[in-house]
């Protein structure tokens, strides 16, 4: 055989493109189907069982009780129930106190009797884990409602912070923006502790049976720490409180005044306050506290808000905690393009309407934090939430935008470069980027006694950075320029001794090494770097032996579970695409990989995960993105049937070079 036939014989990739372009059309049928009429894709957000229970809590709170809706949410609740008794915050994770707690409680609420063996097994799971007073802050204050624990042992949550200005090192405006939505109302809630005769009783889930010493906020060993300030500061609050109630606090009223006036205008041009189910639920709560009655509109839009949340069958009903369709929306967008669907597709089209319609154009609670005179964009997680565009979303809407066709491309274009140019200004610092604000990042607030929810700060990450240099790779922007040299010292800065990069917003180190991996490769770099291919040779070390790649939450808790956990459609495809950035169609790993995908692929185009792969706090909070297990894995596919064809044109360049040769001598 001669160096020419050599050549042409040559096979790239294991599988036929062929096959890939089956599965790849099989897919993209699939998601044109999913698309709601008025042009977006919506997946169902799955979370653990603490919505629901915290929703039984809230209606026996309030008097007033569904039994026909309660008889289906006990049959959720129950189905969601571990074999050893208690309930867990993601798929196929160990039982946790505050979920485990919060479902005895709405299940004993609902008339479920003690003895019920379900309910034994619940009690002892509780009490193996701490009980009552291992339960986070907030889960205190909804049983502090129910008369169900003292108030004088909740972490104070003083309205008056909403007084404190930015002349102040910690401010308001310091805290996460999901944060100040949940902390408002709870602050009012703090204020007029509405709290309703105990209905039931919680003293078997306290280990060593009730007694004040266990409900005390721990303190730290040393006796000069910021934790032991703020728990003396929290004494104080709580002294305070009483000169409040005597109506003798120099400035309790105006902080509630303010704290009610903040919350009411954020109720405005939302789906609830912050479109988010916690923050709505203390919105509701907080409401009646301050006396609005039932029949009140604002009462009622709340309460309509919340109730869309909810999914009800023959059997159950369960919660959502918001909806994703922007989110959804952008990423299906991307990969349909990407795909190959037309560019004149009147679907893409729609779709494109349908995402500059929802620009915010609107000056939010940003402004306080990046106080820019750049022209006001930016897009949400949900439908509508104007008070809070977020970096991340409108990154992956400018990823989407750049792509899909339009009939009006003068529009399309213009709300890009606001979008663009909005998103640049949240720069933080350090050169990273966060998801809603800029340089929130004051760690003294992590050591306020009301702060174990982990979420009071919004932190840049390697993941949302990671996307936004993706896009400016795609807009050409040079690798010199300022911006990007400080994206990239930050995404070098952040790198794990493995390889491997944190993902703040996915589940974990697949999701952020994935990221920053497709970000750089859109940059004009040398992929050979040994920074990234040390993040390449972590990707394959932790490839599973069916050729798919699996993490699952227990890595927020402890980074020795990294790249363990059941194979995932949606985590493969980060993988996959993540090693398409080596442009090495032939590597093994990749192949074995794309494998996985064509294997696992159902008739129908749709693939199946049962995993949580989404991120929403840190060891508190996960989500599962029902649209994942087939958008992400489209993406995929496409992006390797395309390195695919650009290594065969750069081969048959290489054989039409050698013809040319060989016929010359």
């Amino acid at each position: 055989m001669t160096l020419v036939e050599k050549h042409l014989s040559r096979n790239i990739g294991a599988q036929a493109p062929t096959e890939i372009e089956a599965a790849i059309q099989r897919s993209q049928t699939y998601l044109l189907n999913e698309q709601k009429p008025e042009g977006y894709w919506l997946g169902e957000l799955m979370v653990d069982s603490t919505l629901v229970s915290d929703t039984i809590a809230y209606h026996h709170w309030n008097g007033r009780v569904d039994k026909k809706w309660q008889r289906k949410a006990v049959n959720h609740i129950f189905s969601m129930q571990l074999p050893d008794g208690g309930w867990n915050i993601y798929y196929g994770g160990p039982s946790e106190v505050n979920a485990t707690v919060k479902a005895y409680l709405a299940l004993k609420l609902a008339g479920v009797p003690v003895t019920d063996p379900r309910m034994l097994r619940a009690r002892q799971m509780a009490l193996s884990l701490g009980g009552v007073p291992r339960m986070n802050t907030f889960s205190k204050l909804y049983l502090a409602l129910l008369g169900l624990f003292p108030w004088k042992h909740v972490p104070t949550i003083p309205c008056e912070t909403i007084l404190i200005g930015k002349w102040f090192h910690v401010n308001f405006y310091e805290m996460s923006s999901w944060s100040r939505s949940m902390l408002v109302p709870l602050s009012i809630i703090n204020h007029f502790k509405p709290t309703r005769p105990p209905i039931v009783t919680l003293h078997e889930l306290y280990p060593e049976g009730y007694h004040e010493r266990d409900l005390k906020l721990a303190r730290d060993p040393q006796m000069f720490t910021w934790r032991n300030f703020f728990i003396w500061l929290d004494k104080l609050h709580k002294f305070a409180e009483w000169f409040a109630n005597h109506k003798v606090h120099p400035f309790r009223k105006r902080a509630l005044k303010k704290a009610e006036e903040w919350m009411l205008e954020r109720l405005e041009g939302t789906d609830g306050l912050a479109a988010i189910f916690p923050a709505m639920l203390n919105a509701l709560i907080a409401l009646k506290a301050l006396g609005y009655p039932d029949n009140h509109f604002q009462v009622r839009r709340a309460e309509r808000e919340l109730k869309k949340l909810e999914h009800e069958n023959e059997d159950r009903i369960w919660i959502e905690p918001c909806f994703s369709p922007v989110w959804d929306t952008a990423i299906v967008a991307i990969a349909l393009h990407e795909s190959g669907v037309s560019s004149d597709h009147p679907q893409l089209k729609k779709c494109c309407e349908w995402l500059i319609g929802k620009e915010i154009r609107f000056r939010g609670d940003w402004q306080y934090k990046n106080p820019t005179n750049i022209e006001a964009s930016g897009w949400v997680f949900e439908y509508e939430n104007k008070w809070n565009p977020d970096v991340d979303d409108t990154a992956m809407v400018l990823l989407a935008l750049r792509k899909i066709p339009t009939d009006n491309p003068k529009l399309r274009d213009e709300s890009f470069q606001r979008g663009l140019n909005w998103m640049m200004t949240f720069q933080c610092k350090d050169g990273g980027w966060g998801a809603f604000d800029k340089d929130c990042t004051k760690n003294i607030l992590e050591k306020v006694p009301f702060a174990d929810h982990n979420a009071m700060l919004d932190p840049e990450c390697a993941d949302i950075t990671a996307r936004i240099v993706e896009l400016l790779g795609y807009e050409n922007y040079p690798v010199d320029d300022p911006q990007i040299t400080k994206a990239l010292a930050f995404l070098r800065e952040r790198q794990e001794q493995d390889g491997s990069w944190y993902g703040r917003w996915g589940v974990n180190y697949i999701y952020g090494t994935w990221q920053v991996l497709r970000g750089v490769r859109a940059l004009p770099l040398d992929m050979n770097q040994p920074w990234l291919l040390k993040a390449r040779d972590w990707l394959e070390s932790v490839q599973h032996e069916d050729g798919g790649w699996g993490e699952r939450c227990n890595t927020y808790d402890d980074p020795v579970f990294k790249g363990q956990g059941p194979s995932t459609a949606s985590q493969t495809a980060w993988a996959v695409m993540g090693l398409c950035t080596f442009d090495d169609p032939q590597r093994a790993s990749l192949i074995r990989g794309i494998e996985y995908l064509l294997r696992t692929q159902n008739p129908d185009g749709s693939w199946c995960e049962e995993e949580t792969t989404g991120t929403g706090f840190p060891r508190v909070f996960y989500l599962k993105y029902d649209m994942y297990r087939n958008s992400w894995p489209l993406l995929a596919l496409a992006t390797y049937r395309n390195l695919l064809a650009q290594a065969k044109i750069r081969q048959n360049g290489h054989v039409n070079g050698e013809v040319q040769y060989l016929a010359s001598r």
